[in-house]
């Protein structure tokens, strides 16, 4: 069975040059009819779908008579202001005859490099997955500077992968995989099928070229499946420019494979413990139990809490009877969680002066131990 069926959670990476038309500078229409025809199936499957896509500058470029050549900072924030606004609506258009919803998600590279922030976007992508809406994400180029961007969408949508837990990531490329030389200029160059874990040997073979309208390259692409598969997640290039994209994965379309080291659960945790915690959380008796269950941790279950932390920092998980549990990333900051400690979740809002989220730690941001009540 094709890896694409098997996925629960799949992000797919479209660069500029599949979606806008390279002469005409307008939307490849043609393609991403096909391309919604693909996700369209993979939901009714009951898979989660997340589309990191290029385009904004592309498109805007167009409407506003831009040169094709390389444009400085404000123009390209210029275009994408006006291109994201047809690119939003393009999927919006092409996934709506199916009856999927989709959004529009932006996000520059502080969004993950601030825990605060990354826990933000994750929230709102597991809750939009969970309300099967199909997020569609891009850099925010209209405000994003060199030092807070990506630069590509093949690491963004590494990151983004990571972000949300799934075990596949897809990038559709304009070339079927990554070859041992690059094949435009040796006939010789063959493609590796499957790449069990990237070795300098592996990175030594990417190179930087890209095509007109896309920025990265296939060093970018190998840089993007080190981050993907260290977190659990598979990661396939393949050529995007067929008619249906996704469905050619599963009729075996040449493509190569990078092999997830761990599942995305367990990478998760080991990134979890890895932090050191700024403060403990001790817990009564019952949410221990219901900790144990597998559920989140609520306002209500906690004792105490000591140390001072802020939103998204860890913090040590303590039974009543002084035994560490584990470790989690807190919703809340140390004052904000002693003011809402031993209180029910619709009490937080009197408490706070404003609505917060129900758990005060996430069972999904959470690395326990086993331990039994």
């Amino acid at each position: 069975m094709a890896p694409l069926s098997q996925a629960k959670r799949v992000v797919i990476k479209i660069g500029s040059a599949l979606l806008v038309d390279p002469v005409k500078g307008g939307l490849n229409s043609r393609w991403l009819v096909g391309l919604a025809a693909d996700v369209n199936e993979m939901k009714a499957r009951g898979q989660d779908v997340v589309l990191v896509s290029s385009g904004s500058i592309a498109l805007g470029r167009g409407v506003l008579g831009l040169p094709r050549a390389e444009l400085a900072l404000e123009q390209s924030q210029a275009a994408a202001a006006v291109g994201q606004i047809r690119l939003a609506r393009a999927y919006e258009e092409a996934l709506a005859p199916h009856g999927i919803t989709t959004a529009q998600v932006l996000v520059t590279l502080e969004d993950s490099a601030d825990r605060r922030r990354y826990l933000n976007s994750r929230a709102t992508m597991e809750q939009l997955l969970s309300l099967g809406v199909v997020p569609i994400v891009n850099e925010n180029d209209t405000v994003a500077t060199d030092e807070i961007r990506y630069g590509d969408n093949d690491r963004l949508a590494a990151q983004v992968a990571v972000t949300v837990g799934a075990d596949l990531l897809i990038l559709l490329s304009d070339v079927d995989g990554l070859y041992t030389a690059n094949p435009a200029y040796d006939v010789n160059a063959t493609r590796y099928d499957v790449i069990e874990r990237i070795t300098p040997a592996i990175e030594a073979v990417a190179g930087d070229a890209g095509s007109g309208l896309s920025k990265g390259g296939m060093k970018t692409k190998v840089m993007a499946a080190k981050t993907a598969t260290s977190a659990g997640c598979e990661m396939i290039i393949t050529l995007g420019s067929r008619v249906n994209p996704l469905k050619s994965i599963e009729q075996g379309a040449s493509l190569t494979r990078f092999l997830a080291e761990d599942d995305p659960q367990a990478a998760r945790k080991r990134w979890i413990t890895s932090m050191k915690p700024q403060g403990q959380i001790t817990l009564d008796t019952g949410a221990a139990r219901a900790l144990g269950q597998g559920k989140s941790l609520l306002p209500a279950g906690v004792a105490s809490v000591n140390g001072s932390f802020g939103r998204g920092d860890p913090v040590e998980i303590i039974a009543p009877d002084g035994t560490c549990l584990g470790q989690g990333l807190t919703r809340y900051t140390a004052d904000e969680a002693r003011a809402i400690q031993g209180h029910k979740s619709d009490e937080i809002e009197a408490l706070l002066g404003y609505p917060g989220r129900a758990a005060l730690i996430h069972r999904d941001d959470m690395a326990l131990s086993s331990f039994s009540l």
